[in-house]
């Protein structure tokens, strides 16, 4: 029988890491993700299932004690707002240095700086394009609903396990404070310390080298070396962005104007299309699911069959870079967006694909 309850997308991905059996969450409260390490604590799975939940003394101590948690094998993850995703960049390069898995949630607030509490989409730069030093990509899940808070959790860690590399889940601070109903999973039963060493192999006790400790390092001073695990990593980036690139489209089979969007932005945009419809104009929406992997070649089939498009984001413009880079120059596209924690409406959006697009 399935289990339905009512709760906010940031208590939606702490039950969801519980059932996932998840073995360690280590993170340091922020506003607008306060609720994920609230609501592990309050569940204290450590009775239950032997998660280790802590509140490190800092984002830096919480990321390193993931990148540890990962080495040896264990299904970790931490979570935090804009700022403190900052302060791991560094753990976040060394874990994907070291081709390691962990899950990583960012429920995004307004910057720079320490900016605003209220919701923003202005962290795609530091996420999707890297953000720490290094030719890094993370793994990035852009959830549109409370109820993909919980089903990305587990999906987040199957990818990350399957390319031995650090995934993010990254909503905005509507999608974590909202309130749904939601269909938590199943318990799952946390790995035993054998399976961990033969579904591990590369970790520290995996079975890589019997009888031996695997070193876990992404230090490596001899630079033909260095060149050549780059080179190995670009290949796995590439088997991803093959493999794993994850979209969903509303009304776009006769779209003449489309609207790209995603997380809570898709929300609005969803309804902006349904009140261009009334109007008689054939607008769609394209949501990315994978922000990195991105929808590039579904983009690029668009732009031969639309007019123009509006890519709509709650900051200045970001992902509208790489809407352009996919249609590269076939069509017309602009931004539309909102600063400061304000969120735009359904009839804004719709006012602005009339002024930027339709009739510009």
């Amino acid at each position: 029988m399935e289990e339905v309850k009512l709760m906010k997308g940031n208590e939606a991905i702490a039950h969801a890491a519980i059932r996932y059996g998840t073995d360690g969450y280590f993170g340091y409260p922020i506003t607008p993700q306060s609720e994920i390490m609230e609501t592990l604590m309050a569940e204290m799975p450590w009775k239950t299932t032997g998660m280790v939940v802590l509140q490190a003394e800092s984002e830096i101590a919480a990321i390193n004690m993931v990148y540890g948690g990962a080495g040896s094998g264990k299904r970790v993850m931490t979570s935090s707002s804009s700022p403190g995703i900052s302060l791991k960049l560094e753990g976040i390069s060394y874990i994907a240095g070291a081709e390691l898995p962990c899950l990583i949630v960012n429920v995004m607030r307004g910057g720079p700086g320490l900016g605003t509490i209220q919701p923003s989409q202005a962290d795609y730069f530091q996420t999707v394009k890297g953000g720490g030093h290094g030719d890094y990509r993370l793994i990035t899940l852009a959830p549109y609903s409370v109820q993909e808070m919980a089903d990305f959790v587990a999906l987040g860690f199957d990818l990350a396990f399957r390319y031995a590399n650090p995934a993010m889940i990254l909503a905005d601070g509507i999608i974590g404070q909202m309130m749904e109903k939601v269909i938590l999973p199943p318990q799952r039963p946390r790995k035993t310390e054998e399976e961990i060493r033969w579904e591990s192999p590369w970790a520290v006790q995996g079975k890589l080298k019997p009888n031996k400790v695997n070193v876990i390092t992404s230090l490596e001073l001899d630079p033909a070396v260095m060149e050549e695990n780059n080179l190995r990593f670009q290949a796995k980036y590439r088997q991803i962005e093959a493999s794993e690139v994850r979209y969903e489209e509303f009304l776009c089979e006769d779209a003449e104007y489309l609207l790209v969007a995603f997380g809570s932005s898709a929300r609005m945009c969803r309804k902006a299309v349904e009140l261009a419809r009334e109007e008689g104009l054939q607008a769609g929406l394209l949501r990315p699911i994978t922000l990195w992997p991105f929808s590039s070649k579904v983009l690029g089939a668009y732009a031969q069959k639309v007019k123009g498009i509006l890519s709509v984001e709650l900051n200045a413009g970001q992902m509208v870079e790489d809407v352009r880079l996919a249609v590269n120059g076939k069509v017309k596209v602009e931004h539309f967006g909102r600063l400061g924690g304000i969120v735009f409406t359904p009839n804004e959006i719709l006012s602005a694909l009339k002024e930027k697009i339709i009739n510009p």
